[in-house]
């Protein structure tokens, strides 16, 4: 790939950028889509959407930008919680290394890797981008030196910037279990695999077994019912009673008909009679089915926190199989369908995921293979001689070489995350955040092993298939330096492209025009609101550091397209964060582990290749240089692991002692034990009723008064 061919990709994904950044700053204006960019400053008032016609409201302005600048941390993670704040820490943290790094490789490596041969020199428009990558280096060259000298530099910066981290939000997360004083999570515990017996029902088995050992500590239990189906349509009916709600302008008195937005015709369907004093008494779980829906499962609430933690770390019975303990998570984030999976069959499950995971990964072999036909584009015209004509023009060679391959790529990948989301709920995750973390985990390794590995394998592949599997040194010296060109174009099309789209929320629009002009429905509080999808965001966010990573020191001319993406990203991220998703749960902190253990895999594989690489070019010297470079890298990981990674795992003793002996003293044990069994409602549901009134105070919020403080609640104000 030439530079021209480089440069026509990042001028389209600029003008991408610009065009949507701008319509963005207009569309958040709009009183109709208030609902779109603002969901979690509306989630619970009613904006007003007879606002008078103003010139500005369509004219772009970055005012967003400068709001998402100053907000401070401490508005951040009262906005979106410990989690929010580790995100943008992951991204504050890449964007300071690949600074460090953009800097020394840059004025240091890139000009050595232009003039590492003697040969002939074109325009630099002209030059083929290897010219500037260490391929370009002549073999026994003494400015290698150069290249491990900022391979150590760039190794020893990251850990001491990845250990202050570490250490900062380990500091964070112990605030966070000292500010939880409220927190009912500390004092349940969630028992799966109860022994069945024909004497009793398992809600008696679990007051015996933990009254006869637990009599001190034990409060009370509450039993988990299999009716995952139930739940689901008390849910459904609620968002029905959202999507059905009629406005003062759609009710026509003494009519019980609504207005169909498909036929325009007003006796489409009809309203029920909501009839409550019939339903009055009425229960699913009554008589003698009660013991029926009883599933294997209980949360067991204790007297005080202590109790709680021992209970849950501690084998129950002579089998490990049966009486499993758990500290429960907090009521919001229990995922209550995968509760009644029986435990004994789990391990199955995951197995089945493992299998169906790696099926999934061999499938995208193909795309992936397909996008690097199109970056060697002299191989592929000799497979496909048809295309020959097509590709002379110059235009389409640099559009096929230097844009197409990216989005062949993006579009297959954008169906990866869904796939692992639903990969997790079926290995059986007790809680909504452990079932985010763990595809966010799976999508990682997705995408390290089919966007990096398999497009390394599949350039390979086009170039010298027989030996791919005689030298793996001699694979990744050589292949990874050569497909440098394609990440490049890779960062601009899913990195600043991807950013565009997550401020435009173009599902989120798509949404409002269907409930707006389909349903007819324009009361924005029952459109539903997003949660941060952790998930999807988090492994693009380190997939990009483990390309900034691997080609700092091969193919520098890839870290200032990663600087731009950073610092988009992190305007943009801190904007949605405190303007559109909504936190209903959060781990506290627990994603940070994952950055930490892909950043030393990051810089041991960048460490690996370039020793590779070294020896490939012939200065042994250089190449053993890297050996304790690698063992010092691993032995910080392992220190950190030590350090700093149990409290990412458990709640200290001390803490939860502490909170125990202070609320003892004030008095409030009794009134925390009154909360326990309400806070675990199994079957609930917050959504209003056909007809209901909006809660007072909230009746009329202008859009204005959305953006006073972006880091706050909105002040509501009543016209």
């Amino acid at each position: 790939m030439k530079l021209a061919a480089l440069l026509t990709s990042a001028g389209i994904n600029t003008a991408v950028c610009v065009v949507l950044f701008s319509l963005y700053s207009i569309l958040r204006k709009q009183p109709s889509f208030v609902n779109v960019y603002f969901g979690a400053k509306i989630a619970q008032v009613r904006a007003r959407q007879q606002d008078a016609f103003r010139f500005d409201r369509f004219v772009p302005s970055p005012s967003w930008i400068l709001k998402a600048w100053e907000t401070s941390d401490e508005e951040i993670c009262a906005t979106g919680g410990l989690d929010a704040v580790v995100f943008v820490r992951m991204i504050v943290f890449s964007f300071r290394i690949f600074a460090i790094a953009a800097i020394v490789c840059n004025f240091l490596v890139l000009p050595l890797n232009y003039f590492g041969k003697e040969m002939q020199r074109h325009q630099i428009p002209a030059e083929t981008l290897e010219v500037f990558t260490i391929v370009n280096v002549e073999e026994g060259s003494r400015w290698l030196w150069a290249h491990c000298f900022a391979l150590y530099l760039i190794s020893c910066c990251s850990c001491f910037l990845l250990y202050l981290e570490y250490k900062s939000i380990s500091r964070m997360r112990l605030a966070y279990f000292t500010s939880s004083v409220s927190n009912p999570s500390y004092f349940t515990v969630l028992v799966r695999a109860i022994p069945w017996s024909r004497e009793e029902s398992y809600s008696g088995a679990v007051t015996r077994f933990f009254t006869n050992f637990y009599a001190s500590s034990f409060l009370s239990h509450q039993i988990i019912y299999r009716s995952g189906s139930v739940q689901k349509l008390v849910t459904d009916a609620g968002k029905m009673c959202k999507m059905l709600k009629l406005t003062p302008r759609e009710l026509h008195i003494g009519s019980n008909s609504m207005r169909c937005g498909l036929c325009g015709t007003t006796s489409s369907f009809s309203m029920l009679p909501m009839d409550a004093e019939g339903d009055e008494g009425r229960s699913d779980f009554g008589g003698s089915d009660l013991r029926k829906k009883e599933s294997a499962a209980a949360l067991v609430f204790f007297r005080n926190r202590y109790a709680a933690l021992v209970a849950s770390q501690g084998l129950q019975s002579r089998n490990p199989m049966s009486w499993v303990t758990n500290l429960s998570p907090e009521p919001d984030d229990m995922y209550w369908s995968n509760i009644c999976v029986p435990y004994r069959l789990l391990w199955i499950r995951k197995i089945a995921i493992l299998v169906s995971s790696m099926a999934l990964v061999a499938f995208f072999i193909v795309p992936v293979s397909l996008t690097q036909g199109l970056v060697h584009l002299d191989k592929l015209q000799k497979t496909f001689p048809f295309l020959k004509g097509v590709l002379k023009r110059k235009a389409m060679s640099q559009l096929a070489t230097g844009y197409l391959p990216s989005v062949v790529l993006i579009i297959f990948m954008y169906m990866v995350p869904p796939i692992m989301l639903l990969f997790s709920t079926l290995e059986g995750s007790i809680s909504r955040s452990g079932r985010k973390r763990s595809a966010s985990i799976k999508v990682l390794c997705f995408f390290i092993w089919n966007v990096f590995f398999g497009n390394i394998l599949s350039g390979s592949v086009i170039e010298r298939f027989s030996k791919i599997f005689k030298d793996v040194n001699f694979l990744l010296a050589t292949a990874v330096p050569s497909t440098g060109t394609f990440f490049m174009t890779y960062v601009l099309a899913s990195g600043w492209a991807s950013l565009s789209c997550e401020l435009m929320q173009p599902f989120g629009l798509l949404c409002n025009l269907f409930y707006r002009f389909v349903l007819r429905n324009k009361d924005v509080t029952t459109y539903g609101t997003l949660t941060f999808p952790y998930h999807t965001e988090v492994p693009r966010i380190l997939l990009f550091g483990l390309f900034g990573f691997v080609y700092s020191t091969l193919s520098p001319l890839i870290l200032p397209f990663l600087l731009v993406y950073f610092s988009l990203a992190y305007l943009v991220y801190r904007n949605q964060i405190l303007n559109v998703y909504v936190t209903k749960y959060q781990t506290g902190g627990t994603y940070w582990p994952i950055v930490h253990n892909t950043t030393i895999f990051s810089m041991v594989l960048m460490q690996i290749i370039a020793m590779a690489v070294f020896g490939l070019k012939k200065s042994t010297v250089a190449s053993s240089f890297v050996i304790p470079l690698i063992i010092l890298t691993l032995l910080f990981n392992e220190y950190c692991r030590q350090r700093f990674q149990p409290l990412f795992k458990h709640i200290p003793a001390q803490i939860l002692i502490e909170m125990d002996r202070q609320d003892e003293q004030n008095g409030k044990m009794k009134e925390i034990h009154q909360n326990l069994t309400l806070a675990y409602t199994q079957f609930k549901s917050n959504s209003r009723t056909l007809g209901d009134p909006m809660p007072p105070n909230h009746n009329n919020c202008r859009l204005e008064d959305l953006e006073i403080n972006p880091g706050k609640s909105p002040v509501l104000l009543s016209s």
